[in-house]
């Protein structure tokens, strides 16, 4: 097992846990994660890394658009995504002519968002652990229905024994 799988499942395991600003925070941290890797790539030559990482971050920049609250969100919103939609053309124009100033530009422009959302995260009061949302379970053609709730059997229910 190498560290890269295990720090991807620890930061998996860590944003399921996290509040909506805490996932917020774990995006910006896979950003500026991006950024400097790709950086890194940059100075070592490796064209694949690099464009690897900053197209990953194109990814992660849409997921961050996405997740914008533009009705409750809404100046907010409208301002982030305007910075979003700058990062890609900054992320794009880093992919065509690269240079250390370019991913340096981006590493600046996000170290202060992501250490803004993180205050606010830790200024939230603590949310209180969800109920669990039971799955819904579909075959094809069919309309989704909630698993059985465990219970007596009715009468025109049996049980069936399985053998290995």
């Amino acid at each position: 097992m190498n560290n890269s799988y295990i720090q991807s499942v620890y930061q998996q395991s860590a944003a399921r846990g996290a509040t909506r600003v805490g996932q917020v925070v774990a995006l910006y941290d896979t950003l500026l994660r991006d950024f400097r890797r790709a950086l890194a790539a940059f100075q070592n030559n490796d064209i694949e890394c690099r464009i690897f990482e900053m197209n990953h971050a194109l990814t992660v920049i849409a997921e961050l658009q996405n997740s914008l609250d533009r009705e409750r969100g809404a100046e907010a919103a409208l301002q982030l995504n305007k910075l979003y939609e700058l990062a890609r053309g900054l992320i794009l124009q880093a992919n065509v002519s690269p240079s250390p100033e370019a991913f340096h530009r981006l590493i600046e422009l996000f170290t202060p968002l992501r250490q803004a959302w993180q205050q606010i995260d830790q200024q939230l009061p603590v949310e209180s652990p969800r109920e669990a949302t039971p799955p819904v379970y579909t075959t094809p053609g069919s309309t989704p229905h909630p698993p059985r709730q465990a219970g007596p059997l009715s009468a025109n229910e049996s049980t069936v024994a399985w053998k290995a």
